[in-house]
């Protein structure tokens, strides 16, 4: 490992990485080159990633953000390679895992308790690092190949902004690590840190895919009495109850009942909406009802993936039932044949194995 680091410490690394180049079309393993880290800046030696939805949302998004040459993935773990200058908080060896979203520290958003939301790098999608808007990845051709949501994991290596970088106790097995840097923190976190769910509640899931399940354990940890998952698939009923549900709805065999009747507090995650506009009467907010949007479920990534990590590791957060696949990095089109076959929940993608 040191004598790794030191040959490579500084210096471009050649490397595999999956690359998508036309919307839609397989991804391609290809030899890529990536830059050593600026200031500010973390190479990852990436241990294991895996597919998020929203990896399969801009993959085949062919206008602007959706943007080729590209390399996706933003759900992964890894080891510190090397460091730019200016960064104290990792050191090479350290275990991380890389979030798309960042926080500075420094500004009041990152220093208040009601925002997850960095003011000091504001959240966007676009194909660059968090600084400079520039990509570190280059392919055979010397040409460039973009970035996604500040990660890009699909990769042997990659560099990440150290805003966006998390060290988590070396105790946690990589895959589990790799699980909360995307859709468990975001399910968990948006009963936990957003809805507030309290002891005895009754909470309601639209969609029981990863996020939704993750949702359904996050009201479970939270003390809820109720957790119905409202989805299309009964099969994800016998799946959720290992996460807490007690109760199913299939809007299908509801008749001419409304699935949402009631008041209470309505969050809502994910980009999958590609914001299409909702609406709803004054009379409804009147009685009760409020919509909260959230990214990355309130979750503050510096201080609260720590905390899910050693939650899981007190054996009190439920992340192993998430892992429905494993697979190696060469077969990584797989896990895209299996999330849009509605299969799986999360697949993880071994680089080495």
């Amino acid at each position: 490992m040191e004598e790794n680091r030191n040959t490579t410490a500084g210096l471009p690394i050649k490397c595999k990485a999956a690359v998508c180049r036309v919307a839609g079309e397989p991804l391609v393993i290809e030899e890529v080159e990536v830059a050593p880290p600026k200031a500010w800046e973390v190479r990852i030696k990436i241990i294991c990633t895996s597919l998020c939805h929203s990896d399969v949302t801009f993959w085949q998004m062919k206008e602007f953000p959706g943007v080729f040459p590209r390399v996706f993935g933003h759900e992964a773990v890894g080891t510190v390679e090397s460091v730019g200058e200016n960064v104290e908080t990792v050191k090479e060896g350290d275990l991380v895992v890389p979030t798309f979203m960042p926080e500075c520290g420094d500004c009041p958003d990152c220093n208040s308790s009601k925002s997850n939301v960095c003011s000091g790098f504001p959240f966007k999608v676009f194909p660059g690092m968090l600084r400079d808007e520039t990509s570190r990845m280059k392919d055979s051709k010397g040409e460039v190949i973009h970035n996604f949501l500040n990660v890009s994991s699909f990769i042997e290596y990659t560099v990440v902004d150290v805003a966006s970088i998390v060290k988590v106790d070396p105790a946690i097995a990589p895959e589990k690590a790799c699980l909360l840097s995307c859709g468990a923190s975001t399910g968990v976190g948006a009963a936990w840190k957003v809805a507030g769910v309290e002891l005895g509640s009754t909470v309601a899931i639209f969609g029981l895919g990863a996020v939704g399940l993750a949702v359904a354990e996050g009201a479970r940890l939270q003390g809820a009495s109720k957790i119905i998952g409202v989805d299309l698939n009964p099969n994800k009923f016998e799946m959720g109850k290992v996460f807490g549900l007690t109760d199913f709805v299939n809007p299908k065999e509801c008749g001419d009942k409304r699935v949402s009747e009631g008041w209470g507090k309505t969050i809502i995650l994910g980009v999958e909406m590609h914001g299409a506009p909702i609406s709803i009467s004054t009379l409804e907010i009147l009685k009760g009802r409020s919509i909260v949007g959230s990214l990355f479920g309130g979750i503050k990534t510096k201080s609260d993936i720590p905390i899910l990590v050693k939650r899981y590791l007190d054996k009190e957060l439920h992340l192993d039932p998430f892992i429905t696949h494993e697979i190696s990095f060469t077969d990584i089109n797989k896990a895209f044949d299996l999330l849009l076959q509605g299969k799986s929940l999360r697949c993880i993608i071994w680089m080495e194995k």
